[in-house]
């Protein structure tokens, strides 16, 4: 096990990662499965045709709701909520670690800075629990997650759209604004599938975002100076997966793009498309392949969860065994 390894969350908070993951996975499926219908029919039959998809879509949605309103609870209540809070407030180590890096990109600093590395061989307690560029990711999650929300709750009643919005026409645009936000959050949970399933330290998966760090040591057998991961050896098959996989990423992202063009003016709206509608196989298959990168983040995320357990019960059964005594024979209780 290498510094790489070392667990630095909570059970809690690798669960409700899961949780999230799970849900969010389940309103991709379901929410594209009606934009892209036709593309993905084979996904709409899978949920029953459209009341069935229209159903997982909304159950998935009460989910979220749930799966927020605890957290929140969780971070207001709790010591430990309150002190992760704490942790994902920007700091001025993150404002120096941002004009460093913009240094370093323009040649003018030689390194990055600490907090700015999760994987440039920095120790454990060197790295923070969040980079800059991790707090943003979870404050535009966040953001995304609060803004879906409210405007599904509010298209959940279409009547009560237009009496709050007053025309048709306003309540077309807040529908389009909900799927516009699908559309951005997409992109970022595609690329966060790449980066974190294909990184060449981490392939093919993250382990500490699964496993808690009450059930990582933090501690070495060994004395050797480093982080452990001049002792990683790549994976054989990390080269052609990463570039089928990114390659994919990419298709994928480029043909929900299109397709939010072509399909309907949804969910960007239809003055501003750049054509007809293709009926062409390329953009179906692009559109598939960009839910095919989503079933393989559920697959890793099942994956990952699968190693957590064997790990559990690794160190059950490891605590369940006798201590051998130096002579050879085992060390009887004092009972």
């Amino acid at each position: 096990m290498t510094q790489l390894d070392h667990g630095k969350f909570s059970k809690m908070t690798t669960t409700f990662h899961t949780l999230l993951a799970l849900d969010v996975f389940v309103l991709f499926f379901s929410g594209y499965s009606l934009m892209f219908n036709d593309e993905l029919w084979w996904m709409v039959n899978l949920m029953g045709g459209a009341t069935g998809v229209s159903a997982v879509h909304r159950i998935a949605g009460a989910g979220l709701l749930a799966l927020i309103v605890f957290w929140m609870l969780m971070m207001v209540t709790t010591d430990t909520g309150r002190g992760n809070f704490r942790e994902i407030l920007p700091s001025k180590g993150d404002f120096d670690a941002f004009v460093q890096d913009v240094r370093f990109l323009l040649g003018s600093a030689d390194e990055r800075h600490p907090n700015a590395r999760q994987f440039a061989g920095g120790t454990a307690d060197e790295i923070p629990l969040l980079t800059y560029i991790g707090k943003g990711v979870v404050f535009i999650f966040a953001a995304e997650l609060t803004l879906l929300t409210i405007s599904g709750l509010l298209i959940w009643s279409k009547t009560g759209v237009m009496e709050l919005m007053a025309t048709k026409t306003a309540a077309a645009a807040f529908v389009t604004f909900h799927g516009l936000l699908g559309v951005i959050m997409l992109m970022g949970v595609m690329f966060h599938i790449f980066e974190h399933g294909f990184h060449p330290a981490l392939y093919p998966v993250e382990v500490k975002a699964f496993i808690p760090k009450s059930m990582i040591p933090e501690q070495h057998d060994d004395d050797a100076e480093g982080t452990g991961i001049e002792r990683l050896e790549l994976s054989p098959s990390w080269n052609m997966a990463s570039t089928v996989v990114g390659a994919m990423t990419v298709i994928g992202i480029v043909s929900v793009l299109l397709g939010s063009l072509f399909d309907e003016g949804y969910p960007v709206p239809r003055e501003i498309a750049i054509g007809g509608g293709p009926t062409d196989i390329l953009l179906t298959v692009g559109i598939n392949m960009g839910v095919f990168v989503l079933l393989l983040g559920l697959v890793l995320q099942m994956y990952g969860n699968l190693l957590r357990v064997r790990w559990q019960k690794q160190l059950e059964q490891e605590a369940s065994e006798p201590t051998t005594a130096t002579d050879g024979g085992r060390v009887e209780s004092e009972e």
